[in-house]
């Protein structure tokens, strides 16, 4: 059987307008702010790689890997950070996150032992918690953050899409 899937690291002002486009699309509440310009600029500096995940011929989704975290122990760490998975809604169940992260995890592993994320913790983002198990992915031991800031025992925290736990994964590498 073909594989539909195919991947494409973002490297063109065209591909900005696709991606602004089709999450303008999806998501009513998606608003640019000039985010996927940011991105190219970072992959073109090589602080970030976007892939996007085609699906037949139609845009299905993207992610990222950020070599460095905003997340404190990541940072100091040297631990890339995949980031911002989104797979649309009608492309999903297709193995087309985990086609994205075997290459995010590929190319993190050529700079780091190890790599992590963040996910959620409310029940929209249980899907994702359970393919980050499966995959290998394991709570860092920092606790939960807010806004990369460590939630403290007694404090209030907002449940959004900020509040968020870190998952670190070991990479079989040859460093």
């Amino acid at each position: 059987m073909e594989n539909l899937i195919r991947i494409r690291h973002l490297s063109k002002h065209e591909e900005v307008s696709l991606l602004n486009f089709e999450f303008s699309k999806r998501y009513p509440w998606y608003t640019s702010n000039d985010y996927f310009y940011k991105c190219l600029e970072e992959n073109i500096e090589g602080k970030r790689v976007t892939l996007m995940a085609y699906y037949g011929d139609t845009l299905a989704g993207c992610c990222h890997l950020m070599f460095t975290s905003d997340y404190p122990y990541f940072k100091t760490g040297n631990i890339p950070e995949i980031n911002d998975l989104n797979v649309f809604p009608e492309f999903r169940r297709k193995g087309i996150a985990s086609t994205m992260f075997d290459e995010l995890e590929r190319i993190a592993s050529k700079r780091s032992r190890f790599i992590g994320l963040g996910v959620g913790l409310y029940k929209d983002y249980g899907n994702a918690q359970m393919m980050y198990n499966k995959r290998g992915y394991y709570m860092d031991g920092h606790g939960i953050v807010y806004n990369n800031i460590e939630a403290k025992p007694g404090e209030k925290v907002m449940v959004d899409d900020d509040l968020l736990m870190y998952l670190i994964k070991p990479l079989d590498n040859e460093l």
